[in-house]
């Protein structure tokens, strides 16, 4: 038995954090003992996570400087003697990966979930941040990227190969499988009829998401005073673009609906979905929407992007024009409610095969699950 803490910044909403929720439900208990550290407070999904059965040890961090979270940790891992320490996100990975170079973990790994292009989990990739990066990497035996995109952005950071593999993230496809009766539940809850056509969108708020082109393309539909705009999350955001769908005259049928739990219900309710996001690391909300059977509109998605198109025949790539959105939106308005078939990609994309990779990275290091010819694992 492989005894396996997991240390992520928080288990808040977030895509990282409902990822390691997945991974943790699939891994399999007769070959790993799962815990969780998180740096500063449990939140919703970690309590989902403990009612799952899975201890949690908040670790109480106050900020970024907190230095006495440190010794914290590295008493933690001491006591509990894991095999693995396996950290998620920036912050988790530099504190995460220190505190068990420290406690003497047998090994240390990390999955990088946020790298974008100039930016790391919401922070400027400056040259200092950079720096401790990649001092910390150093301290561990691999880093998972979680698409080939980001295992190519690594590489360019310095990660040298033979420390780097590329496990792609996963989609939950019994979770998000469309569902009628959480349709109807969902769409009553948000005060929409069963005959109106809902596009919707799932995410942090944040700039790289580009809600703010959505706002506009959904101003510039023709039909768009019969159609609501669902807008699934919250972030900093939020303010200047409740202000903006007020100044577009379009705030009445738009609903921010902010965070929840509940994506799936969410989903369930709209007929179509829109992810004009410049900046993505793998992209699961498109997926999910993809596995609820609908047709999805969608800027960067390294999870289709990096794959051959005809495995999600659903998804339409559009460009960072509001004119193209108008346009491609209004046309799925007037072809109506229709749901589509499980695309192959979710397939490629499954929970099981994702556990299973971290199960053998975890018994045998990086080699287990990298290539007999070196560098990064192939995810075709």
């Amino acid at each position: 038995m492989t005894r396996v803490l997991h240390i992520i910044t928080g288990l808040g909403h977030g895509g990282a954090e409902r990822q390691l929720a997945l991974l943790l439900r699939h891994m399999p208990p007769h070959r790993v003992e799962s815990e969780v550290a998180v740096l500063t407070c449990t939140g919703p999904i970690g309590e989902d996570v403990k009612a799952e059965g899975v201890p949690v040890h908040e670790v109480g961090m106050r900020s970024n400087r907190d230095l006495g979270a440190l010794p914290r940790l590295v008493q933690l891992i001491r006591r509990g003697r894991y095999d693995v320490v396996h950290t998620h996100l920036y912050r988790a990975c530099v504190f995460g990966r220190i505190a068990a170079h420290l406690a003497g973990a047998p090994l240390i790994v990390a999955t990088e979930h946020s790298l974008g292009d100039g930016h790391i989990e919401g922070r400027r990739t400056t040259r200092g941040v950079r720096m401790l990066y990649m001092a910390t990497e150093r301290l561990g035996a691999a880093t998972v990227a979680v698409s080939p995109t980001v295992a190519r952005r690594l590489l360019a950071w310095g990660v040298r190969p033979e420390r780097l593999v590329s496990i792609p993230n996963c989609v939950d496809v019994s979770a998000f499988a469309f569902d009628r009766t959480r349709r109807v539940a969902a769409r009553q809850a948000l005060g929409v009829e069963p005959d109106e056509f809902v596009i919707g969108t799932a995410g942090r708020l944040v700039p790289t998401k580009r809600i703010d082109l959505l706002l506009q393309a959904f101003a510039g539909m023709d039909g768009w005073a019969r159609t609501w705009l669902l807008i699934v999350g919250d972030g900093p955001e939020r303010p200047a673009l409740e202000n903006l769908a007020w100044r577009l005259g379009v705030a009445g049928r738009v609903v921010f609906a902010g965070e929840t739990t509940g994506v799936a219900g969410m989903l369930a309710a709209m007929d179509a979905y829109a992810a004009p996001s410049t900046q993505e690391t793998f992209g699961v909300g498109v997926l999910e929407a993809l596995v609820s059977g609908l047709p999805v509109l969608y800027t960067t998605c390294p999870a289709l992007d990096d794959l051959p198109s005809r495995l999600s025949p659903g998804a339409r790539r559009l460009p960072t024009e509001a004119a193209a959105w108008s346009w491609a939106l209004g046309d799925l308005e007037r072809h109506g409610h229709f749901r589509l078939p499980l695309p192959p990609v979710a397939r490629h994309y499954s929970a099981e095969s994702h556990a299973a990779r971290l199960v053998d990275l975890y018994r045998d290091g990086p080699a287990a699950v990298r290539p007999a010819t070196g560098g990064v694992l192939a995810t075709t």
